[in-house]
């Protein structure tokens, strides 16, 4: 297998992952159940886009830009959630994919149906990236949301997410501003999403409206099932396993969107923890061995 396929799997493998953290705090802490996690996705690229191609701005410079339009758009989209929830939360959050999307395809400075092509690759320190650079380049944020991701697991702001996501009146009794923290989670995820965003601008090269429609969220949604809502371990295994095999078994491509569903379906039906979710019977097996090891390391000395 070719070193350039294995690392150009590996580099959307990598923005998946991004993607994927990202829906777990808004989803896996707050129990806000996004099917329109795309959108943000594609604002962040189309953003990157526009920025660098109609502005002439760098990379590195459209970065942080990106960031804060997708922080303010999350916040702003974020607001519906204070009035709905549950299923007509799920609703709004369709309708917003299809809102996005239709932005994206008939106006024309969003290059309409066309896109926008010629995105450029980012430079570090002169040199053009290729795609070791690039893989290197994604990996590295991929390990800053982990980091990032895994200092937020454990502050008051998760948990707080948790409380008003299983009991939104108990948690307000409790004192817990509900209505901060759910746009705290949508301005959060949106950042994240914005990031994977611009990383898939720029190693496309090209943004076009069907690249970020209804079917892009419910891959994003069905990796976080897959791997475990809630949990670190569980976004990224999902990410991993929901991108590596499509591309290992080529036959299954034509049929992304129907197994994305279906093991969205199945999950939910017969594992809803997921593969490495608190509770799930992987996790509770890798538990037991490790007791069942420990025990024994001590009964050696």
């Amino acid at each position: 297998m070719p070193i350039g396929y294995v690392l150009t799997v590996s580099t959307f493998t990598g923005i998946f992952m991004i993607l994927t953290l990202s829906l777990n705090i808004l989803t896996g802490y707050a129990k806000q159940v996004s099917l329109g996690h795309a959108a943000f996705f594609g604002i962040g690229a189309y953003a990157s886009a526009i920025l660098t191609v109609k502005f002439g701005l760098s990379f590195w410079a459209a970065l942080p830009c990106v960031v804060a339009i997708t922080t303010l758009v999350g916040v702003f989209l974020g607001l519906p959630s204070l009035r709905v929830s549950h299923d007509f939360l799920v609703l709004s959050t369709i309708g917003l994919n299809f809102i996005v999307g239709s932005v994206f395809k008939y106006s024309s400075f969003f290059g309409g149906s066309m896109g926008i092509v010629g995105v450029p690759t980012p430079e570090l320190f002169g040199h053009t990236l290729g795609t070791p650079g690039y893989f290197g380049l994604t990996y590295t944020f991929v390990i800053l949301a982990i980091l990032t991701s895994f200092y937020f697991s454990k502050t008051w702001a998760r948990l707080a997410m948790e409380a008003f996501g299983e009991d939104e009146t108990a948690a307000k009794a409790m004192g817990i501003n509900v209505a901060k923290f759910k746009i705290y989670a949508f301005a959060i995820s949106s950042a994240y999403a914005g990031i994977a965003g611009a990383l898939w601008a720029h190693y496309v090269g090209s943004v076009f409206p069907d690249n970020f429609g209804f079917d892009r969220s419910i891959d994003i949604l069905a990796m976080l099932v897959l791997g475990g809502m809630g949990t670190i371990r569980g976004a990224v295994l999902g990410a991993f396993l929901l991108q590596v095999l499509p591309e290992a078994l080529r036959v299954i491509q034509d049929y992304r969107m129907l197994v994305s569903g279906g093991i969205l379906a199945l999950m939910i039906l017969f594992q809803p923890m997921g593969l490495l979710g608190r509770g799930s019977l992987l996790y509770r097996g890798f538990q037991t061995l490790r007791e069942r090891l420990g025990r024994r390391a001590e009964g050696a000395i």
